[in-house]
């Protein structure tokens, strides 16, 4: 194997397929990247066995071959190294990978890449073409109500549904749940339920450019995995087995009271209330008042811990509904709010122990619930 590649086309590739590269394992491999030549390119992977991304870059090809060099020692040198014309030739003879530039020559003991395991192969009578820009966003307004709780793996993922030309999008931790809704360019001929681990979907979000115009999703008959495609790109994932909670159940179809405010009032009243309520159980109450024969619609946000003080304000509103007193985590008020796009949000409420609903107004292909707390 012997190649030629610029530094930072080099940097640029290491940097999209670290995040797969295993941190603690068994199995030393893991902990490399995989180089190989392909079809005039240079193929860099790296996987845990859970989540694998590949990443083509270009190269010019004076001998073929692979071989697996230590991600961080690799990643590292290739940093430190200037932004020039950068030679690597296999050593087999030492089983090291020697870098060259015009000032310095490193070798890099390596594995041989016959041990790398083989990347899963998207399959292309299963696929179907999404596109960037909407599904990022669609990663971005859901996969954050994914749980962490490892005794919980179902809820560690994101179900995808796609149905006649619909796909829906939907995570949750026990305490809330995200679901969004998009078109699909075409129609699928057979429905498909399938539950993404949270970081694959994140990664994916992190290495699609918004400059591309699809990404093509596909999912090998009986492998319980998915391969997404982009240009230069792929970030397969494993599949998570398991039941995920049945939204239509979990989504409120009525209520109360409904609320409009303007969401970045909102989001920044949520941002000072945290300040307080972060140092105590996180509880943001919100006295939501109709308007009165003196005084118009408002909602009074408070949060007060003993330790550091309390935090009062009142946000200008058009309520519709009866007086309520309701009490939410403040940091999932905060983080849904930072990702709804549109200028003005409703809240949606029934009573102080029933879940509240958040809608971006004039946009019916997001909602998100969250069960309130206790006052």
């Amino acid at each position: 194997m012997k190649v030629s590649v610029t530094q930072q086309n080099l940097a640029h590739g290491l940097n999209i397929v670290s995040r797969a590269v295993a941190a603690r394992t068994t199995l030393p491999v893991l902990s490399n990247i995989l180089l190989a030549t392909d079809e005039g390119r240079l193929r860099l992977s790296a996987t845990n066995l859970e989540l694998g991304i590949t990443c083509w870059i270009g190269a010019k090809i004076e001998e073929e071959g692979s071989f697996t060099v230590p991600a961080r020692t690799f990643i590292d040198l290739v940093n430190t190294l200037p932004n020039e014309s950068l030679n690597l030739e296999l050593n087999s003879r030492t089983q090291s990978m020697e870098v060259h530039s015009t000032a310095s020559t490193a070798e890099v003991k390596g594995i041989d890449a016959q041990e790398f395991p083989p990347m899963p192969v998207p399959d292309v009578d299963n696929s179907v073409q999404l596109n960037v820009a909407d599904f990022k966003e669609m990663i971005q307004q859901v996969v954050f109500a994914a749980s962490a709780d490892e005794a919980r793996p179902v809820l560690m993922g994101a179900q995808i549904n796609l149905a006649d030309n619909e796909l829906m999008m939907a995570a949750a931790d026990g305490f809330r749940i995200s679901v969004k809704r998009a078109p699909l360019s075409m129609p699928v001929a057979t429905p498909v339920s399938i539950i993404i681990p949270a970081k694959a979907l994140s990664e994916l979000a992190r290495v699609a450019v918004d400059g591309e115009q699809s990404i093509t999703m596909s999912i090998p008959a009986g492998r319980g995995q998915v391969v997404f495609t982009l240009k230069d790109v792929e970030v397969a994932s494993q599949l998570i087995e398991g039941k995920f909670p049945d939204c239509n159940q979990i989504i409120p179809k009525t209520y109360k009271t409904r609320t409009i405010l303007s969401t970045q009032a909102f989001l920044s009243a949520c941002k000072r209330a945290e300040v307080f309520a972060r140092e105590g159980s996180n509880v943001v109450r919100l006295n939501l008042k109709p308007a009165g024969e003196s005084m118009g619609s408002v909602v009074e946000i408070s949060a007060m811990t003993e330790e550091t003080g309390k935090s009062e304000e009142g946000i200008e509103a058009t309520i519709e509904g009866a007086n309520l007193l309701i009490a939410f985590n403040v940091r999932f008020l905060r983080e849904v709010l930072e990702v709804i796009r549109t200028p003005n949000v409703a809240l949606e409420t029934t009573a102080p122990n029933t879940p509240g609903v958040v809608k971006p107004v004039s946009d019916d292909s997001f909602v998100h619930v969250i069960m309130p707390m206790h006052l």
